[in-house]
């Protein structure tokens, strides 16, 4: 039997069969994905094949064990912090990705967004950057906002900017999500949970409160699952919206230095410039990369987490949150 794995809580996962079961199924035997050492190798978003149990634990769900898995298209994926020589997948097979992110309560940083986006051009995933909480920004703030947007959308990127606690700026959203399989991730408190709640009606995802002592978001999401968009009148696939716990550190994976600078498409464009083909655009003379960061055509943000990034086989920086 074929199936969606469409929540994950650990040791179970969720699968919507083909012909309109749910199961509540486990791992079966020592079954792991080929060429992946990862915390979860079976995501949301996965394809499957699985075996049903004839008894009915837990929940109201049957029970079944994953038996298989389809090839991906595409994955999200992240270095897991406590174990640095494993990955930990957020999501399989998306269409797309929306980075919600924060200038205060609590901030995103470029590192942080930058390395997110990196990780999205490895796989092919296009990424929209969704400025939350403009509601809460004063006119300083604000203008430092506006320069992120502006910076974003020099590189490429689709930026919008909304407040999911008043729906400002939200229902612009919809039709980019309209019959696509969308993944939501951010740092923890930026307004997940606020913004899905705002474009399903009824999803009733539990919200908190930023911490004062160090405003940082409170996990309030423990599991990533696929929430499906309500279809309108002219289609019958909405979509799907995948809800991830908040993280603290992005972690890339798998990249090798020299493949880096193909992740950052405008380093990228100024790097066919260099005098060596080799060129790591740190020291090298002839370095076109270095030239238009003096000359302000690559922002120092960017170049410091380009940097930041192939310093990544430094495992141990992975013990830390960055």
């Amino acid at each position: 039997m074929k199936g969606l794995v469409v929540k994950n809580t650990g040791s179970w996962y969720t699968v919507s069969t083909d012909d309109g079961q749910l199961l509540d199924c486990k791992v079966k035997g020592n079954f792991r994905l080929k060429g992946i050492r990862s915390t979860n190798p079976v995501a949301v978003g996965d394809r499957v094949d699985v075996r049903t149990e004839d008894r009915t634990e837990p929940g109201e769900h049957g029970v079944g064990w994953i038996t298989g898995i389809d090839d991906r298209r595409n994955y999200i994926i992240r270095k897991s912090i406590n174990l640095s020589k494993q990955s930990h997948i957020l999501a399989a097979n998306v269409d797309q990705a929306l980075l919600v992110v924060t200038v205060t309560q609590p901030q995103t940083s470029t590192t942080f967004i930058d390395r997110f986006l990196a990780s999205a051009e490895a796989y092919r995933v296009p990424v929209v950057l969704v400025f939350n909480k403009t509601d809460v920004l004063d006119a300083d703030l604000l203008h430092y906002q506006q320069l992120m947007v502006g910076l974003y959308e020099s590189i490429g990127y689709q930026c919008r900017q909304i407040s999911a606690e008043t729906g400002s700026g939200v229902d612009p959203l919809r039709p980019l999500l309209e019959g696509k399989v969308t993944l939501l991730s951010g740092n923890s408190g930026v307004g997940k949970s606020t913004l899905i709640n705002r474009l399903v009606p009824g999803a009733g995802l539990r919200t908190a409160a930023i911490s004062e002592a160090h405003q940082a978001g409170q996990h309030t999401t423990t599991f990533s699952e696929m929430i499906p968009l309500a279809p309108d009148d002219t289609s019958n696939h909405a979509g799907y919206l995948i809800d991830t716990p908040g993280i603290k550190g992005f972690g890339t994976f798998d990249m090798e230095p020299e493949e880096i600078t193909g992740y950052f498409p405008e380093i990228f464009r100024f790097s066919r410039d260099c005098r060596f083909s080799n060129c790591t655009h740190t020291h090298e003379p002839g370095c076109a990369v270095l030239q238009a960061l003096a000359d302000h055509y690559i922002a120092q943000s960017r170049y410091q987490s380009y940097l930041s990034m192939l310093d990544d086989k430094d495992e141990s920086k992975y013990r830390e949150a960055y």
